[in-house]
């Protein structure tokens, strides 16, 4: 089609094959939807479309994605709020009209299969590498490897002494994410060799928690849809067994000086016992 169709905060741009969404940056437009920038859409993705009354005499314009096309749906699993929702264009209602125009247009480039879900995912993911700050740590995701470092004033104490965590995505089954709006947001890596049965997320070192200002929608969502693409793409390819790394490569000087003050707080506070310092600070020390 070529044409492009503006709305509020968000632009599309029509293509043979697909729609280019376009996410404006402005104090108004919704975070996740400026940290995402642009996504571009393959009809083949599509299930349907669709053109309903908004709010405040505007009419919203909707591509319905397929079951498993998307990642970023995939790892929300339905806890998007509607105004973070990507595939919304909100219209003034003067302009039902030419929507309902492009609607049609659009629905006449679905495929047979869009009443199916998708058997693999068509919508590109947010490209690593990613990082976010969760209440007791900080998750890093460069493309092969997810890694969490704790925070020694937020991480539980099985966290801590069990140490950072690094986790190849071949050995990963899956993830989990809970929004950080809810009371126990979480994103939870799922190894394939888990154990069964469930354990706590403040708990769990292959998952870091979320509190109020942490680990927001816009940082932790694109993250866990990067990390679930790169995991489905592995699981089509021959699996490596590798261990998991901990506290693995060597660090910065500084940044080990840094955290063994931290320790040395936390011991003069009573907040670490004299053995637990003693063999955190010579683990450290062991990292230079």
């Amino acid at each position: 089609m070529g044409d492009v169709l503006a709305g509020i905060h968000t632009t599309w741009e029509f293509d043979t094959d697909s729609v280019l969404i376009r996410f404006e940056r402005g104090i108004r437009t919704p975070k996740l939807l400026q940290s995402l920038r642009e996504r571009r859409i393959p009809h083949a993705a599509l299930s349907s479309v669709t053109l309903t009354p908004g709010k405040r005499d505007t009419v919203v314009l909707r591509a319905v994605p397929r079951p498993g096309a998307d990642p970023l749906l995939e790892a929300a699993a339905g806890q998007l709020k509607e105004g973070c929702d990507p595939y919304r264009l909100v219209l003034p209602a003067e302009r039902e009209l030419l929507a309902e125009y492009y609607a049609d247009e659009l629905r006449s480039c679905l495929g047979p299969a869009s009443d199916e879900p998708a058997d693999r995912f068509m919508v590109t993911a947010p490209e690593a590498p990613l990082q976010f700050k969760a209440y007791d740590g900080r998750a890093a995701f460069d493309g092969e490897r997810v890694s969490f470092r704790w925070f020694w004033t937020g991480a539980s104490s099985a966290k801590w002494k069990a140490g950072d965590q690094t986790y190849r995505v071949g050995e990963l089954a899956g993830i989990e994410w809970r929004s950080p709006e809810a009371l126990d947001g979480y994103l939870r890596l799922v190894p394939r060799a888990a154990e069964a049965g469930h354990v706590a997320a403040d708990q769990d070192p292959a998952a870091v928690v979320f509190g109020l200002g942490y680990g927001p929608v816009h940082e932790s969502l694109p993250f866990a849809a990067a990390v679930l693409e790169s995991v489905r793409r592995s699981q089509n390819a021959p699996v490596v067994p590798a261990p998991v790394l901990v506290n693995a490569g060597r660090r910065d000087p500084a940044d080990i000086a840094e955290r063994i003050h931290h320790l040395g707080e936390l011991h003069q506070a009573g907040l670490v016992t004299d053995d637990e310092y003693s063999a955190k600070k010579a683990e450290l020390l062991a990292e230079l």
